[in-house]
């Protein structure tokens, strides 16, 4: 099942072709449909009701300049959703019930957009593959034995699986972009701070970015004409476009591309290699200039990330004792309580880094690791500023392979990493980045195409990832 573009959707519902309600059943029937792919955790069966006031709404004319009236959705289970469940894909807040909701999801549900339910992801979001998850691993959407990405996979396979025509990830080493690469879906992740970080679960606060997950960069600029913008309740959001992000410049003619070097050399699948390589040749047909360029340090991205990410994660998830919410476990005084709720209620994943992050925070290492990596951070900034000086966006890889196997990385947490180092250096540097599907390798698996752009250029990146999609017709 495919759905229509958000659009199309809108214009049928304005026309009277469908209702919200219509399209709310037949996401939730799509939804039953592929559960065997475990791509959701909290199914909402009211979201029927929901969309009768959105019908009641819209056909009062209380919703007339809302792209998302009556458009179901899904949103990572990281995003709070008042009354309704958020576990964060994790046995600590496996009963935690919100009183609010995120402001992402505000925005949304004030535009009418219908949730009809919260998606899997790796715990915390604490992964490249969605299998660590205490919910179970999502499955591929083209191969069940194959991994989603991670870790907003579940939010990637309920998009290709079409059980919606969009949903909300969350980004802060690659996690929207690597999923959408390994599933053939559209992962946008706008400028830091762009979009509103307040009532989602934080991962890395310097760095966790939400945005979309869909068929189309339209359909992405569509999502972020409805959640972008300041935030009083968020410090670090910044002031949106004055122009409309559904206004796109596909043109790919007279625009400078710059191919990342650096991302095309040992490790890349030669299927991947000559994906990206075909793309070039198509935007210079198209008129495009592009040109080979360097970022020397983005090869030492992929270790200052994970260096200063889990320091953070040390720190966010110390809040999470069991006892102010969450699940709660028996001890014999307040201590055990404590032990024994992070025990059971943290995976494996979640201590590793907590445990690494509380190392290079430590007195004596301080300097020696968290520090330097820091350092290396200001070094790319510095990189992407020059480069982009010359260039107006960048191309290359999402992910160095397509989608690999279940369990093939699971004892092997370096090797695990190594699926982010394509998309860790956008996040340091805080720049927006999108990646579409740019073809399939030899076992018909989607590979993806990275674009980013300068900071605040999210509609001219949206805008040329639209050409590309046109240029390159590739379709899931």
């Amino acid at each position: 099942m495919k759905w229509k573009s958000i659009e199309q959707l809108s214009a049928d519902i304005r026309a009277g072709k469908t209702t919200a309600v219509e399209l709310a059943e037949a996401a939730l029937k799509r939804a039953k449909e592929v559960e065997e792919y475990n791509a959701l955790i909290t199914v909402i069966e009211d979201a029927v009701d929901r969309a009768k006031e959105v019908d009641a709404a819209i056909k009062a004319g209380e919703l007339d300049d809302s792209p998302l009236a009556g458009i179901p959705y899904v949103a990572k289970d990281n995003y709070l959703t008042k009354g309704v469940r958020t576990t964060a894909a994790s046995n600590i807040l496996s009963n935690f019930v919100p009183e609010f909701s995120s402001t992402v999801i505000e925005k949304i549900n004030q535009a009418g957009g219908v949730l009809i339910a919260k998606a899997n992801h790796d715990a915390f979001a604490h992964g490249s593959s969605n299998e660590n998850s205490d919910f179970g691993p999502v499955l591929n959407p083209h191969d069940k034995t194959r991994v989603p990405g991670g870790s907003s996979g579940g939010v990637a396979a309920a998009v290709e699986l079409g059980i919606v025509p969009f949903g909300l990830g969350s980004d802060t080493g690659g996690s929207i972009r690597q999923p959408a690469s390994f599933t053939g879906t559209v992962g946008y992740k706008p400028t830091y701070g762009l979009t509103s970080r307040y009532g989602v679960v934080a991962m890395i606060s310097s760095t966790d970015t939400m945005g979309p997950i869909a068929s189309s960069a339209q359909d992405c600029a569509t999502v972020l004409e409805v959640i972008s913008g300041r935030d009083e309740n968020d410090s670090t959001t910044i002031e949106r476009d004055q122009h409309a992000y559904t206004d796109l410049d596909s043109s790919l003619k007279g625009k400078k591309i710059g191919v990342i070097k650096e991302y095309l050399g040992e490790g890349v699948a030669p299927a991947v290699k000559e994906s990206i390589e075909t793309a070039a040749s198509a935007a210079k047909e198209q008129g495009a200039e592009v040109v080979e360029v360097s970022i020397p340090n983005i090869e030492n991205a992929l270790p200052a990330y994970y260096i200063i990410m889990p320091a953070e994660v040390s720190s966010n998830l110390s809040r999470y004792d069991g006892i102010r919410y969450g699940a709660t476990q028996e001890g014999k005084d307040l201590e055990d309580v404590y032990i024994q709720s992070r025990t059971k209620g943290f995976n494996d994943e979640n201590k590793r880094r907590i445990m690494m992050g509380t190392y290079v925070l430590s007195s004596g290492y301080y300097d020696a690791y968290y520090k330097k990596a820091q350092a290396v951070r200001t070094l790319l900034i510095q990189e992407f500023e020059k480069v982009f000086v010359d260039v107006d966006f960048l191309i290359g890889p999402t992910a160095p392979t397509t989608a690999f196997e279940l369990g093939r990385n699971t004892e092997d947490p370096l090797e695990m990493y190594l699926a982010d180092i394509m998309t860790v250096a956008v996040s340091l540097v805080g720049v927006p980045a999108i990646s579409i599907p740019s073809g399939k390798d030899e076992d018909s698996l989607p590979i993806g195409l990275q674009v980013i752009a300068p900071q605040r250029h999210d509609r001219e990146l949206l805008g040329i990832a639209s050409g590309f999609e046109s240029v390159l017709g590739y379709e899931s």
